[in-house]
């Protein structure tokens, strides 16, 4: 075989996996915007199908039911929120890589539409024997990226290392509170504000440490003012958070 037919078919290959690369991913995003939009009683293999622009075989292809599917989105969701995490840290202006400029974030995360889907899948657990074992670890998974980004962020903090989940967990339940109600009243009165703005001031006490992150991310161009990630997909009216 010439080499000129090797590269060919290899190129031919290569485009292939693209393909089905691209489909998986349009499939898994338009799950979450489904999660969001309709619910999980409401998310069906045929409308994610119609969403994601491709056909109900290939969508049977990929993912055959609503379960695999799914299972597949959570674990699409839970990696795409912690690059989109620590990218969004990497940028910020080195005066706000600090406990307070991850906090912003952390709660700019718990707003957006990914969070959402997430929490979606968790409540709807309750009720449904077959959804409930997949779900069934999923704050625990949530917490291990929590804690896995803390340590990355802030190595020299001098915290006891039996306090740290803890303190983490109790971080986690408090932003799944303030995002429900968040997304019921988008803080119109500036209750959560208020609560952020205090657990900052708790935060800097505790952590007084500058973050760093050790990624090819830390090596982008540092924005003038404190970043927002589009990819976390957070609302920018009404609850924004403001600088301690």
């Amino acid at each position: 075989m010439s080499a000129r037919r090797r590269h060919r078919r290899t190129s031919g290959r290569r485009t292939q996996e693209e393909r089905r690369s691209r489909t998986r991913t349009r499939l898994l995003e338009a799950t979450m915007e489904c999660l969001v939009d309709l619910g999980w009683s409401g998310t069906s293999t045929t409308e994610v199908a119609r969403r994601a622009g491709v056909s109900r075989g290939a969508q049977q292809h990929h993912y055959p039911t609503k379960m695999v599917l799914v299972a597949a989105a959570l674990e699409h969701l839970l990696e795409a929120q912690r690059l989109a995490y620590e990218t969004a840290f990497a940028v910020l202006p080195a005066e706000r890589r600090n406990v307070e400029g991850a906090l912003d974030l952390l709660w700019q995360v718990f707003r957006g539409r990914p969070a959402k889907a997430l929490t979606e899948l968790a409540v709807a657990a309750r009720t449904d024997a077959e959804l409930r074992p997949l779900c069934q670890d999923l704050n625990e998974r949530v917490l291990e990226v929590i804690l896995e980004v803390f340590e990355r962020l802030f190595p020299a903090n001098t915290l006891p290392a039996d306090f740290v989940p803890t303190m983490l967990r109790g971080l986690f339940a408090m932003f799944i509170g303030l995002s429900i109600q968040n997304a019921l009243d988008d803080d119109a009165e500036g209750h959560q504000a208020a609560v952020l703005r205090q657990i900052k001031d708790v935060a800097r006490l505790i952590v007084p440490e500058p973050g760093v992150l050790e990624t090819a991310a830390a090596d982008a161009e540092p924005a003038s003012e404190p970043a927002s990630a589009p990819s976390m997909d957070a609302p920018t009216a009404g609850a924004s958070p403001t600088t301690a």
